[in-house]
């Protein structure tokens, strides 16, 4: 039987070579994606990643078409429904599908498909795709050049796609673009490659015979020095960093607009320049800015008007940026948290709803009560919106501290956390109650917690820099307001704690982007968010939110969950109201100080989503198990049937941990530690009696002295020994012939001895087979 590797081999890849592609054209096997991240317990794995049987690329960065192989007994129409998947994915017009004899076309340019006789050469591809989306032929070559090469940083397929539909559209007269792309999938990295090309090809407005001048734009620093000094590097003494004077010599500028903005003092650093200077301007995070008319953003891209402009934002569509969208249009191209997270180049995230005491109930004052400063408190009842705004609870806070505080030490204490609290003095609220909940820690770690806001000044720079360092093993904790929502690259941050309540989408995202970094050889694969407000919860139910968690915890006082007024606006100061260093800074309100109040937190629900995978809800982790179990076998007969199977039973295991159940988890949940995971799943599924590993293992023993009496004292000795191993372990050692390798086994003597001992290799793999069946009889 020709396989599908034969299929290749001996068929495809001449076709393709006949039709005039060349090996450097011709990508055999590509793997594009990851693998997404599957996480069950606490056990993590990947999932297969997609790989295309070939990739046919016109340039070394322009691929073109998708062709899947399927083995020669199939039909060539076998492997279509793929092809496209994988086309639609990889962003191409052109996808194959062959057995090797035959070759079914789908053109996307005409939505035809049809068999052809022979793979189209590359011309052929490259002039229909050119005529479809009117490439000028003075274009081409600009458009084919390879990217920069940067050793360690290979392009991803949607990299690829972002900066290839940039450069198209700019050299096709476009001059208003925009990119969304979810936070971590390397936006500054696409900005740099369609800058580095623009530079390169001396690409300019007019046409002229010279490198563009570049303005790269954001709002915080961060966002402007990183990339100038490391990524960046490579155009050397061609940059310059915008600061209190207009130097106008080099082709690469970069500039935060709080520093070229005006304002009340200032008429604005911009406008020492010519209105038609710049020729290219990048906008990174363009939607924190606005394009709101009055806004600071609108006066600089308007004075630049002639500049072609590129917005890049990693937020799609919604209320809070539309005038981001209405400005800059439809994005050329978008790829979403969901996406990469489907992938396997984000991190998926659980989220764990805490409810302290008083955002369950609300908290009213005492008659006449006053404060710790003596302010008469007013009376009414203070609900989440208004903590830390209005009425400060400090024994919510230390509530709060003290939870996240365990949390780590069940986890692990030096896992980096961030914490989003309501402004910067609770921010230094909170600091200070970890710092003393930790006291351990601090004669050896004294930088273990920090405060990171605007007003500590270079000493909160310092910490950032540590803490965003892989490296540097503190500051483990970082409290902030509104300083780290964006812009901050902690690849190995595994808690994002919400404790202040987000309203905006635009916000909710960036915050939980903050986690979405992976670093696999640091062991993180996923992260937690620790929800005190409620918000992670809300946002998530949104019906255009794209990127479910994989798990939800809830931890309330009397199984209440506040219903938090939808009236309630955030007190969030537009960019004016801001200082150009005071990023975070919150206008300041009175506010009544609390305490003596007794806060607690308590009790644990999951929440999961439903079998389509669109929807979150509330369900116990058990009901989820049976839902799911039921879903896959009718009966408890039919389920033991198929577990009896080694082979048949790791595709049990494999399915259900695709689907999140982890029966580590299941058996703390349900108490039953001992219990074999066929009778956890058939006792939560058809509620049937539960029998530990012992008890099956014994009845064995005790039931069936015919199964043992068959074989020799030896070889009855070894079967005992297995189960034995089974007993203590657990199911995986019944069939796994690796078992024979460990004590007290082995002293039988080795595999190929301890099977002589069966009557032969074959026959001793019988008796296991047969043990298996009866343990599960």
């Amino acid at each position: 039987m020709i396989t599908e590797a034969d299929t290749c081999r001996k068929y495809v890849l001449p076709k393709l070579y006949g039709a005039g592609w060349t090996d450097d054209q011709i990508s055999e096997q590509k793997t594009f994606t990851d693998g997404q991240i599957l996480v069950s317990g606490d056990r993590v794995r990947r999932g297969k990643p997609k790989r295309a049987d070939y990739l046919l690329r016109i340039g070394k960065n322009y691929p073109i078409a998708v062709v899947e192989a399927k083995a020669a007994y199939k039909t060539a129409g076998d492997g279509m429904q793929q092809a496209k998947e994988y086309a639609r994915m990889l962003g191409l017009r052109f996808a194959y599908a062959t057995n090797g004899h035959e070759i079914i076309e789908y053109d996307d340019t005409t939505h035809l498909e049809q068999q052809v006789e022979m793979f189209p050469s590359p011309t052929e591809l490259w002039s229909r795709l050119k005529e479809n989306e009117q490439i000028p032929g003075e274009v081409e070559e600009k458009l084919l050049e390879p990217f920069f090469n940067l050793p360690d940083k290979i392009p991803r397929y949607y990299q690829e796609i972002a900066i290839n539909r940039t450069i198209k559209e700019i050299y096709r007269g476009g001059r208003r673009i925009l990119l969304t792309l979810a936070t971590g999938t390397g936006k500054t990295y696409i900005a740099f490659q369609i800058i580095w090309k623009l530079w390169n090809q001396r690409w300019n407005r007019g046409g002229e015979y010279r490198r563009p001048k570049i303005l790269y734009l954001a709002d915080r620093n961060i966002l402007i020095d990183d990339p100038k000094d490391n990524l960046f590097a490579v155009f050397g003494d061609a940059r310059w960093k915008i600061e209190r004077r207009a130097v106008k010599s080099r082709d690469l500028y970069f500039a935060t607009y709080q520093a070229i903005a005006s304002d009340e003092r200032r008429t604005g650093l911009y406008r020492s320049y010519a209105r038609d200077f710049f020729d290219f301007i990048v906008v990174d995070e363009c939607h924190r800015g606005s394009a709101r008319d009055d806004s600071n953003w609108r006066e600089i891209l308007n004075y630049f008007a002639p500049a072609v402009q590129l917005g890049m934002t990693a937020t799609p569509l919604r209320d809070d940026n539309r005038d981001t969208y209405a400005y800059f249009g439809n994005p050329v191209y978008t790829y979403s948290l969901r996406q990469g997270i489907q992938d396997g180049f984000l991190a998926p995230y659980k989220v764990h709803r805490v409810v302290p005491s008083v955002d369950a109930t609300g908290w009213r004052p005492e008659r006449g009560e006053r404060d710790r400063r003596g302010n008469l408190i007013p009376d009414g009842i203070y609900e989440t919106p208004d903590f830390e705004r209005v009425v400060a609870l400090r024994a919510r806070t230390w509530a709060v501290a003290q939870h996240l505080t365990e949390h780590l030490r069940k986890t692990n204490r030096f896992d980096k956390t961030i914490i989003f609290c309501v402004d910067q003095e609770h921010a230094d609220e909170m600091r200070r109650a970890l710092n003393n909940l930790n006291r351990d820690l601090l004669k050896d770690y004294p930088d273990y917690v920090a405060r990171v806001v605007s007003d500590e000044g270079d000493i909160g720079r310092g910490f950032l820099e540590k803490f965003m360092d892989i490296e540097e093993e503190t500051p483990v904790i970082v409290t902030t307001s509104k300083l780290l929502t964006t812009g901050v690259n902690v690849p190995t941050c595994k808690n994002v704690a919400i404790f202040r309540v987000i309203r905006s989408m635009t916000e909710f995202k960036q915050v939980v982007g903050r986690g979405t970094r992976i670093r696999e050889d640091y062991g993180k694969l996923f992260f937690t968010i620790l929800d005190y407000t409620g918000s992670a919860t809300r946002l998530f139910a949104d019906p255009e939110f794209d990127g479910e968690p994989i798990e939800i915890t809830d931890e309330e006082i009397d199984g209440a969950d506040p219903a938090i007024p939808n009236n309630e606006r955030p007190d969030v100061p537009t960019p004016s109201q801001r200082s150009v260093l005071a990023d975070d800074r919150e206008e300041r309100t009175r506010k009544y100080y609390v305490d003596g109040e007794e806060v607690e937190i308590s009790t644990e629900l999951v929440y999961e989503l439903d079998s389509s995978g669109n929807r979150l809800r509330t369900i116990e982790y058990t009901d989820y198990t049976r839902e799911q179990v039921q879903g896959m076998y009718a009966s408890f007969d039919d389920l033991r049937s198929h577990w009896s199977s080694a082979e048949e039973r790791k595709a049990i295991l494999d399915c259900l941990e695709e689907r999140g159940i982890s029966f580590a988890h299941l058996a703390k949940v349900t108490g039953q530690a001992e219990a074999d995971p066929f009778d956890l799943l058939c006792h939560v599924a058809f509620n049937t009696p539960i029998l530990t590993r012992r008890q099956r293992a014994e009845q064995v023993k005790r039931k069936r002295p015919d199964f043992f009496a068959q074989y020799s004292p030896i070889a009855q000795e070894v079967l005992h020994e297995i189960l034995d191993k089974y007993i203590e372990y657990g199911f995986e050692h019944l069939g796994d012939m690796q078992v024979l390798k460990v004590p007290p086994i082995n002293e039988h003597g080795n595999v190929v001895e301890i099977a002589t001992v069966f009557g032969g290799l074959q026959k001793l793999k019988q008796a296991v087979t047969e043990l298996q069946n009866l343990v599960y009889a």
